[in-house]
């Protein structure tokens, strides 16, 4: 069984008619995966607290009208205006199957690093979230990298540092291990290169601003040449 439960009611509204749906609290859905997909409804903070938690890694035992069927979110359509959900996908799966999930990558204990404490560099995460495979019970709600042994400007952590659990693999098989997952940088050095450059713009300015004076006295003294 999964953590996270959601009940659902079958719908045959479809179209315009979702509008009303939505009206009364209630989130339209699809469940692929089946022979034919299944169209359904839930109500809305139910569903909502359900999503926030299992997000589109954690497996969801669907109650669908009494019909059990284990599943993952596929995608979340939101309101532009509103930003509220108006549309769910599920993907039914098997919990004896390998199944793909986008599952967060997450860095601790940059806190207690070298880079953080002794020279206070800032951490750039640049990778938030990667694929990977597993059966059900097997996926996990993260992916933790540990920081604590940055300590250069240079450091970085890459997807090789990623230590997956038992039972997980990415779902790439020909991932770059290299890519870089997290970086640092030194706001101090950032702002003397600011400042530097900011002084060279200052100084050029001024040089040119010498010149154009000098240019502009040069026709003066040519005419006092001309009437002696």
């Amino acid at each position: 069984m999964a953590e996270y439960k959601l009940s659902l009611e079958n719908r045959e509204i479809t179209g315009k008619k979702l509008k009303s749906l939505r009206e009364k609290g209630m989130i339209p859905s699809v469940v692929y995966g089946e022979k034919e997909p299944i169209l359904l409804a839930s109500e809305y903070v139910a569903t909502e607290k359900v999503l926030d938690k299992a997000g589109y890694h954690s497996p969801i035992d669907l109650d669908m009208a009494g019909k059990k069927q284990l599943a993952i979110v596929k995608d979340v359509q939101i309101d532009p205006i509103s930003r509220k959900i108006i549309n769910i996908e599920f993907q039914a799966i098997s919990a004896k199957e390998m199944v793909t999930a986008t599952t967060p990558v997450v860095v601790v204990d940059f806190e207690a690093s070298e880079a953080s404490k002794t020279y206070h560099f800032v951490l750039n995460h640049a990778i938030q979230e990667i694929e990977v495979k597993a059966k059900p019970a097997d996926l996990p709600k993260e992916l933790e990298i540990n920081a604590s042994g940055l300590k250069e400007v240079s450091d970085k952590l890459t997807i090789a540092d990623i230590v997956l659990p038992s039972g997980v693999e990415f779902a790439d098989k020909e991932l770059d291990k290299e890519q870089v997952v997290a970086s640092l940088y030194d706001p101090a050095a950032e702002a003397e290169k600011r400042e530097a450059e900011e002084a060279a713009a200052e100084e050029a300015t001024e040089e040119g601003s010498e010149e154009s004076e000098t240019t502009e006295e040069a026709p003066a003294e040519s005419t006092e040449e001309n009437k002696e």
